[in-house]
Parts: structure tokens; sequence; C-alpha cells
């Protein structure tokens, strides 16, 4: 049946983008370490350079290597749809490394595990969508789950418990934006990156050549070997550029829930997978954890379906008409999305 054979092939996609998402935020992680190991303490510019490779990366990608054709934004729509996407991309950057500097990992990812019930109360309050309830019910088990796998670790700071809890809304805010831009617009994940990097690129340059650039002239005259650091630093951009690709890619083959729910569904087999492989001891409250994200990120995979089959496509929709200015001018995410796994 066409249904079902669209729900496996969603099914798919979200299983390999999990796992790309996955191995490249894996790879990031490690070159950030990397950096770190150079004593590059300069997060801004980092960030720069991860945006500023993404737009290399993109600009290869359509303009020379011409594997995918450039969709054509008017200057007006790049500033009220692509900006804003820009900016809390960039501020939820800037929250993370604050929230790293108070809060260790753990105590940061078990506030970010709310990020899908999130993303889903911010839909349902500023872009009117409305969710069927088991959609609501499966978000208990996969952010509970997350809870009990992190919780164990938690040493609370004000500063970073407010910086992370922030955090936790401008990464719901972000996939949403994505989500409407992605669906709403016809835009593809290469295309999001070619104009979403260089915003971001300028919003976070001025920053960091304010607050970093004194610092990173004097990192340069201290440094003994400039060109190895380069090439380190470097390299985490290309990893930064395959990650960013990644992301608008699985936004763009399922939907911004979905999205954050493979985020926790990734931590969980993260942490899963390094007891198995590299025998990193866990406690039983964590392996519960995990045992209950897994189950939850099951049944929200088998709610989906079971909406995707009542919706069987061609079914016509009512159209709904914008509220207010406010909702006027906010990305508004398509209908169709409901059809999406």
């Amino acid at each position: 049946m066409p249904g079902n054979h669209c729900s496996l092939c969603g099914g798919k996609q979200l299983t390999a983008g999990m796992f790309v998402l996955f191995a490249y935020e894996k790879f990031v992680w490690e070159e950030n370490f990397r950096v770190k190991k150079l004593d590059f303490k300069f997060p801004l510019t980092v960030s720069c350079v991860h945006f500023i490779c993404s737009s290399l990366g993109a600009y290869i990608v359509i303009k020379v290597l011409k594997l995918k054709p450039l969709i054509v934004v008017d200057p007006e729509d790049r500033w009220r749809r692509i900006f804003p996407m820009s900016f809390v991309f960039c501020i939820n950057i800037v929250l993370g490394n604050v929230s790293l500097r108070y809060i260790p990992v753990s105590f940061m990812q078990t506030i970010k595990s709310f990020t899908p019930a999130t993303t889903v109360v911010l839909q349902w309050m500023v872009w009117r969508k409305y969710f069927d309830w088991r959609i609501w019910a499966s978000l208990i088990p996969i952010v509970g789950g997350i809870l009990l796998t992190s919780v164990t670790e938690l040493s609370f700071n004000m500063l970073g418990f407010c910086a992370a809890l922030f955090g936790c809304l401008a990464t719901s805010t972000k996939t949403i934006l994505a989500e409407s831009l992605l669906h709403g617009y016809k835009f593809d994940s290469i295309n999001t990156v070619y104009y979403m990097a260089p915003f971001a690129t300028m919003i976070l340059g001025i920053p960091a050549l304010l607050l970093e650039g004194n610092g990173v002239l004097d990192w340069l005259n201290t440094h003994p070997s400039s060109l190895s650091s380069f090439i380190i630093i470097f390299s985490s951009g290309v990893l930064a550029f395959c990650l960013n690709f990644s992301i608008f890619y699985v936004i763009h083959s399922t939907t911004a829930v979905t999205f954050n729910v493979a985020g926790n569904l990734k931590v969980a087999v993260a942490v899963l997978v390094s007891w198995l492989i590299f025998r990193n001891p866990i406690s039983g409250l964590n392996a519960v954890g995990c045992a209950i994200t897994l189950v939850g990120c099951t049944f929200y995979g088998y709610v989906r379906h079971l909406i995707t089959q009542q919706h069987a496509p061609g079914t016509p929709r009512t159209p709904r008409t914008p509220r207010n200015r406010m909702e006027q001018l906010l990305p508004l995410v398509n209908d169709k999305l409901d059809d999406k796994v």
C-alpha cells in the first residue's frame, strides 16, 4: 500500500538520519576536543570558522560541482525567513557555550532532554499547530528516560541552568523555523546551509572580533606550530558543515518534533554503545533510562505511522487563516507536515 511504503521510507530516513547525525556530531565533538588540546579557547571564533566552512562547502556543492540547483530567494524573504533562523542558530551556540562553562555535559543533556516537549508546546502555542494526544503521551517516556539517564550527575548552577534552559527553547525555535523554511518554502538542506551560513558568520563575526580578536592574535604569536593547528581547526569546520547539512536533511525528511525525538534517541544509543563497545560503566538507573527512552521513541514512531495511515494521500485539508498580524509575520508550518513521519 502507498501509505505503508511512505511510512517505511520515512522510518528509513529517520534511522539513517539519526545515525548520520550521531556520527557527525561525535566527530565534531572529537575535533573540538582536539581544538581544546591546542589551548584555542575562543568558542565564537571556532563557530565562525565552522560557518565559513559551511558557506564554502555549500557554495562548492551548488556552484562548482552543481550537484544541486540554486534556489533563488528574494532579499526580503532572506531577511524575513532565513535571517531569524540564523540568529536563533547563533543564540543556541552561545547559550550552549555559556552553559558548558558552568555546568557539566550531563546536566546540560538533562535540560536539553525537554527539547521534544518544548518543540510541541511552542508549535501549539505560537504556530497554532495541533497534535494528536498520542504524540503528547509518547513524549513522556522519551523525556523521562533521558532524565533518568543523566540525572545521577547533577551539579546545579543558576547561571548555567538558565543558559541551558533558554538554549533548549532556542533549539526548539531553530528547528521549528527550519521546518517552516524547508517545507513551507520548498527548500532543500544544502540550499538552507548556503543561505543560512553567511548570515550566521556575519552575526557571530562582530562579537568574535571584539571579544576574542586580541586573544586570537596573542595565540597566533605564541603557538609554535600554526600550520598543523590551522589544519585541525579547518577539519573541525569541514565536519561542522557535514553536521549542519545532516541537521537540515533530517528536518527536511521528517519534522521538527521527530528531529528532536531523534536527538534524545541518539543520546540513549550513545550511552548503550559506549557500554557495549568501550565498556564504559553505567549505573542501573542509566540503563533503565535508556530502555525507557528507546521504548518511548518506538512508541512515537508507531504513533506517527498510525497517523500517517489515517490521513490518506489526497485527502483535502481545511486551510487556516492567520488570526492576527503577528501570526502572519511568523513562518507558518505547512499543514502537509501532518503526513510526515
